[in-house]
């Protein structure tokens, strides 16, 4: 087998909502010229939430846009570096700002729902010759036929690939194979897989867009990463080398950079469990705050109050709505009579609250 792997690198961006954004640029520097060396072609760096984060009520990271811009420019010499863009969150001038400092590709991403949005951001990275990537957030909000419309609508903006995204890392192999199939039908544009691993199918869920034919996947050092983390790059490379997949990547020395950078960053042991329940309802977490809130406001279990909102809305939390589903559970919880039976609920996740 000699298909070539594309592995977008995401210590640097995803991988920094696990460290609180403090990645330096000292660090994105040395873990940039480490991946190239290694034989990495596609490094994503900066803020997790994407361009212009910090000065949108978002936590600040140590360094700026820019900052992160010129550490990964004079570390690499053939790698392309990369950031993320969310439209209403980053500027058009964030992507003028990326194209000074040599900025290879582009990531903009919005839910799903939401594809729209993206089209000045779009065309304005392709007038700076870009690599542009749609990521469509949430991917799973839609199903397969839908999904396959908004990617015609992404191509038609110009994009030169389009990213199914697990956000919450609750998909499934045979998810992909749907979604693929659907946009087959309708477009043969270059497609890439971000998958987190909330229920460890983040490795397995990649490998399954490889042999789909997907043309790029993603991961990060140790799966560092939001939420549940990603497809760990070391577990990756390691499959993808055994099954004989044409992959230019030194394992050994590898191995050897998640052991010296992030390893002694990782703190966290074992398995968090709403991150699980995340996986398993399809929530993304960028929202678990505003569930801490209500679970603590009517002292009710946070995982079943997860469960029962996703039942309305996979996408946004409205806090008026999270609200009325939180008192709802609160009245369920009272009929165990603080007895409540989670096993036994999640048994029947299509049964709503009366």
């Amino acid at each position: 087998m000699n298909k070539k792997v594309n592995i977008i690198e995401t210590t640097l961006r995803d991988g920094s909502y696990a460290v609180n954004f403090s990645f330096t640029s000292t660090d994105t520097s040395q873990i940039c010229a480490s991946l190239e060396n290694v034989g990495f072609e596609y490094i994503e760096i900066g803020h997790g939430v994407g361009l212009n984060a910090a000065n949108s009520g978002f936590p600040v990271a140590v360094q700026t846009d820019e900052e992160y811009m010129i550490a990964a420019n004079k570390a690499l010499k053939k790698a392309k570096y990369g950031m993320f863009c969310i439209p209403g969150i980053a500027r058009l001038k964030d992507i003028d700002l990326g194209a000074r400092h040599n900025m290879g590709f582009i990531r903009i991403g919005a839910n799903a729902t939401d594809i729209e949005k993206t089209e000045t951001f779009i065309k304005r990275a392709k007038k700076h010759k870009m690599f542009v990537c749609a990521n469509f957030m949430k991917s799973y909000a839609l199903e397969p036929k839908n999904f396959a419309e908004k990617v015609k609508l992404s191509e038609n903006f110009g994009v030169d690939m389009v990213y199914i995204v697990d956000s919450a890392g609750g998909m499934f192999p045979e998810d992909l194979d749907r979604y693929y199939e659907a946009i087959r039908k309708v477009s043969r544009i270059p497609l890439g897989f971000h998958g987190h691993d909330n229920l460890s199918l983040a490795v397995c869920n990649n490998l399954k867009a490889v042999k789909l034919g997907m043309e790029f996947i993603d991961s990060s050092l140790q799966g560092l990463g939001r939420s549940g983390g990603n497809a760990a790059t070391e577990i990756l490379v390691a499959v993808l080398l055994k099954l004989g997949y044409a992959i230019n990547i030194d394992f050994i020395k590898l191995l050897e950079i998640g052991q010296k950078y992030i390893n002694p960053l990782i703190s966290a042991k074992g398995k968090q469990l709403l991150d699980i329940v995340a996986g398993y309802a399809d929530f993304h977490s960028s929202y678990m705050h505003h569930i801490h809130k209500y679970a603590a406001l009517y002292r009710i279990n946070p995982a079943v109050l997860i469960i029962e909102l996703t039942k309305i809305d996979k996408v946004d939390v409205d806090e008026r709505v999270l609200n009325k589903v939180a008192r709802k559970v609160k009245r369920l919880e009272e009929v165990y009579l603080g007895k409540f039976d989670f096993t036994r609920y999640v048994g029947h996740e299509q049964e709503k609250i009366k």
